[in-house]
């Protein structure tokens, strides 16, 4: 593979960028393949079984009550219609009273999409286009937030500990100038400077998913009747959102010995956290996977290196920032605890240089930069690409956009008068 900038190995130079994406893209192939050859090696014999024995039940009942097979086959046929429209043999709840219809648009929002519950008429499959569509896009960004939300806890409980430590450390007298210090910067200023490393994140939202998840499968295994084993696929099947719709729960009318209106409620809390823990798991552990296709990377640009003679030297490279360090160690420009990575994260060529090993920091900016780009774009597109000055965008606060959107096209536009 040659080098990004390119040089006399190889066929050419290599966009970087690319690389990664025809790296990520041939370790996706590959984990394909490994699962289909492991889930057809596991489900395929119960399959065959399966289809056997519903032959053999098949020709017993045609014969023992007279029926032609093309006749019960059509009947078969219609109860498939039935259940598609949600009818089954056990008495179940109804599908589209409100109770059951804020279910449906419960896993519409989520992307979970069990599929027991689907539209039958022509204005529900219209309205459900627009109305995912918007739904599911708040949700989403409802997601993103949580975990910015869950970055700025550790944060602020890393830095609480180390100001204990440091407080045991000093004398009575300076602890009082300290904290008569920390009093006067503000809460963005103390935070600043306090991002938990992706590890760390990944480590503490493992947990809670799977703290929750064994609390969650002890309620589904006691009101639902299912097997611990089962109520913990049911568990990730429904918080990563995949939604095979084999098991689903809060389906019955009514629940034997348990109160049914708490359960259902505590059926929508641990479906809720758990999308929110096993999103944002997701969100960070594609952070290091990256970091493992960066790492590829390097070593498979080691042919290459006669063109930085001097190991270890590069003049793209930079060091990792996925670190805990206290505030006063980094030069910022910005000190705010939600945009302060936009400043940092770019560098002398105008744009994050993707070698360099994102932090969590990084990776929640960036999601907000682009988000601001595609807003300016369109915006400029409306008026006829006429680009408004920075003073009159510092003016109203805003720069073609409105919202969150609208404040970040403005830091955008002050970092590049800036650049």
């Amino acid at each position: 593979m040659a080098c990004r900038s390119g040089c006399c190995c190889g066929s050419g130079p290599i966009n970087e960028d690319n690389a990664r994406f025809l790296l990520l893209a041939l370790f996706i192939v590959v984990y394909l393949l490994c699962g289909a050859a492991v889930f057809s090696a596991l489900e395929h014999p119960k399959e065959r079984e399966a289809k056997e024995r519903w032959a053999q039940r098949f020709e017993h009942f045609s014969q023992k009550y007279n029926l032609s097979k093309k006749e019960l086959n059509n009947f078969l046929r219609n109860y498939e219609e039935a259940n598609v429209a949600g009818i089954r043999v056990d008495a179940i709840r109804p599908r589209w009273d409100f109770t059951g219809a804020f279910y449906f648009v419960g896993t519409v929002v989520s992307t979970i999409g069990f599929g027991m519950t689907t539209p039958a008429t022509i204005g529900g499959k219209v309205f459900l286009m627009f109305y995912g569509l918007l739904g599911c896009a708040a949700t989403i960004l409802f997601f993103n937030l949580f975990l910015e939300r869950v970055i700025t806890v550790i944060a602020f409980v890393l830095k609480s500990c180390y100001e204990r430590r440091r407080n045991k450390a000093v004398l009575p007298q300076n602890g009082r100038q300290v904290s008569e210090g920390n009093r006067a910067s503000g809460p963005g200023e103390e935070l600043a400077g306090w991002k938990p490393s992706v590890y760390c994140v990944m480590l503490i939202l493992g947990a809670a998913a799977v703290l929750v998840s064994c609390c969650a499968s002890l309620m589904y295994s006691a009101a639902e009747g299912w097997g611990y084993l089962d109520s913990l696929y049911f568990c990730f099947v429904a918080f990563s959102t995949i939604g095979f719709g084999d098991m689903v729960s809060s389906q019955r009318v009514a629940y034997e010995g348990h109160a049914t209106a708490a359960y259902r409620l505590g059926n929508f809390f641990f479906i809720l956290t758990g999308v929110c823990c096993i999103y944002s798991l997701f969100n960070v552990i594609s952070i290091v996977i990256k970091q493992v296709l960066n790492w590829l990377l390097r070593r498979l640009e080691a042919p290459c290196r006669c063109c930085f003679p001097r190991r270890g030297h590069h003049p793209h490279r930079h060091p990792r920032r996925n670190v805990v360090a206290p505030g006063h160690l980094r030069a910022r420009r910005d000190p705010s605890i939600e945009t302060d990575a936009i400043n940092e994260s770019e560098t002398d060529t105008g744009r994050r240089l993707s070698g360099e090993m994102i932090s969590m920091r990084d990776f929640l900016a960036a999601n907000k930069v682009n988000l601001a780009i595609m807003q300016k774009q369109l915006s400029e597109m409306a008026v006829g690409n006429q680009r408004q000055s920075s003073s009159s965008s510092r003016q109203n606060g805003f720069s073609g956009g409105v919202g969150a959107l609208g404040i970040m096209n403005n830091r955008l536009a002050e970092t590049s008068v800036d650049r």
